[in-house]
């Protein structure tokens, strides 16, 4: 297994510190300033940030993630002509020598939190969800959306980009729906469970179509992480991982420190080991602590190094024990 950081910036002290603290991997994207959107993502642009990561003596693994429209995502007028530009970034980066890209199927909204200050052990600010709450908002700005609809989109994508994914060798990793609950104001969402990623799977087989094992979302949905682990990584599926922790379910949840939530992080990382996973997995969600900056919530840097550092006890813990 290798240890990821998300590094949207790069930048030259930030890059070292992975280094130091024994991150192999960059998790990154194009940002608007880079041509980074919904149009063709350019080579020489893609190029360019792969050597300053190769350069610093890490490894660009995963783009997380390259935007998909939502008139991709619903199947409406003109999504053929965003799939193409998609298409053509993923030659792109396939190019470059980027292997993973990390997307998901949210529709209207993404990822989603009622706050961003929720305190945790020492007081330090965590995000957390409330569907209660979030149900009181307006309907998305679509309309009544169900299910099928996303899953009709969902495989005529699929069908249209998997082929080119598997010339490019760049393998797709879906995201789960962050919090996989159905519908959210109005809008539905079908990453919400382990058979939706089988019949996503399914849908089109393939080892380029696969998932992200977001380990907080899976653990939103009541299940048991380390046997979901197992299932898909034996299958060959499993191609990133976000290694988070949290405490309660989809409907209710706090994230919490790494060691402090409700998952057996111990026996989740013995079955990425025994699955034989040998991707990229990046702590994910972490609170933000004492003297760092809150203005990137689940995203302080410090907490991401007490993160790493856990995350490289568990890996030698379950190494030595098996």
């Amino acid at each position: 297994m290798r240890i990821g950081l998300v590094l949207p910036d790069l930048e030259e002290g930030t890059l070292k510190l992975a280094r130091q603290i024994g991150a192999t991997d960059v998790v990154t994207s194009l940002g608007a300033h880079e041509g980074g959107g919904t149009g063709v993502w350019d080579f020489q642009s893609l190029l360019v940030k792969q050597r300053k990561v190769s350069d610093a003596g890490l490894c660009w693994s995963v783009i997380e993630s390259m935007p998909i429209s939502d008139r991709v995502k619903l199947g409406l007028d003109g999504r053929d002509e965003d799939i193409e530009n998609w298409q053509q970034s993923l030659r792109n980066v396939g190019a470059v020598g980027i292997p993973i890209i990390c997307y998901n199927w949210m529709a209207a909204f993404g990822w989603l939190r009622t706050s961003f200050t929720t305190r945790v052990r020492g007081d330090a600010l965590a995000t957390s969800y409330n569907h209660e709450l979030m149900q009181r908002g307006p309907m998305n700005p679509y309309g009544p959306i169900d299910e099928e609809q996303l899953w009709d989109a969902l495989g005529y994508f699929l069908r249209a980009v998997v082929p080119v994914a598997e010339e490019a060798g760049v393998k797709l990793a879906m995201h789960p729906d962050d919090p996989p609950l159905s519908p959210i104001r109005g809008m539905a969402r079908i990453m919400t469970s382990p058979e939706a990623f089988q019949r996503m799977i399914d849908l089109v087989p393939s080892p380029a179509n696969g998932l992200t094992f977001c380990q907080g979302c899976f653990a939103e949905m009541g299940i048991d992480v380390p046997a979901t682990i197992t299932r898909f990584g034996r299958q060959g599926r499993l191609f990133f991982a976000h290694f988070r922790n949290l405490h309660g379910l989809a409907t209710d949840f706090c994230e919490m420190f790494h060691d402090d939530g409700d998952t057996d992080m111990f026996a989740a990382m013995r079955a990425y080991y025994d699955a034989g996973f040998e991707g990229p997995m990046r702590p994910d969600h972490v609170p933000t602590i004492e003297g760092d900056t809150n203005a990137r919530p689940g995203y302080s840097l410090w907490g991401r190094l007490f993160a790493v550092g856990y995350m490289k006890g568990l890996i030698e813990a379950v190494e030595k024990t098996r």
